[in-house]
């Protein structure tokens, strides 16, 4: 089962996140890994700024998120507004078992704006993901943009990101 999270879930979203990012460590560089990976603080920073949050549900318990983040305030992908996927992860113990693949079709099928997603260019599992479903890599001039553009991280995360464009997205985005 698919649904929204809410305030009452955000422990769980804390704890899904920092555990399933342990994979993280040893692949991405070493000077953007830190423990916890996303400090409470973080987190409630992210919900603030307007990520809203799905959950799959598994076991009778949240078992993985991904966040959705409208941006309005940037013109976006051909002068349409875009939505970013934020925090995509999926608890340890219930990987390898379609949770993300359903929490992504669903967040697919509600948005009615263009999507992106960044990632850790090392973590090729997460890219792989992506691609799997439907998603293009976007150039690096172009990720390099987008990622000034529409995320708030340092310098050093851009140059070891890549960003990936949802279905239906050719060609050149126009923020």
């Amino acid at each position: 089962m698919i649904r929204d999270c809410g305030e009452a879930d955000f422990g769980a979203i804390y704890a899904i996140i920092n555990d399933a990012a342990i994979a993280y460590k040893g692949v991405i560089p070493a000077d953007r890994w830190h423990d916890p990976y996303m400090p409470e603080g973080e987190l409630a920073a992210e919900i603030t700024a307007g990520v809203e949050f799905r959950g799959a549900v598994a076991s009778d318990q949240l078992a993985g998120v991904m966040g959705l983040q409208n941006m309005d305030a940037n013109p976006g992908w051909d002068g349409r507004p875009v939505s970013l996927i934020r925090h995509a992860y999926v608890l340890t113990r219930f990987q390898r078992r379609g949770l993300g693949g359903e929490i992504l079709r669903n967040i697919m099928a509600l948005s009615e704006r263009p999507l992106l997603v960044g990632t850790w260019a090392a973590a090729s599992w997460a890219v792989d993901f992506y691609v799997r479903h439907g998603f293009r890599q976007v150039e690096a001039g172009e990720k390099d943009r987008l990622l000034q553009t529409y995320w708030n991280i340092p310098a050093r995360q851009v140059e070891t990101s890549v960003v990936l464009a949802g279905p239906g997205l050719d060609g050149d985005a126009n923020p």
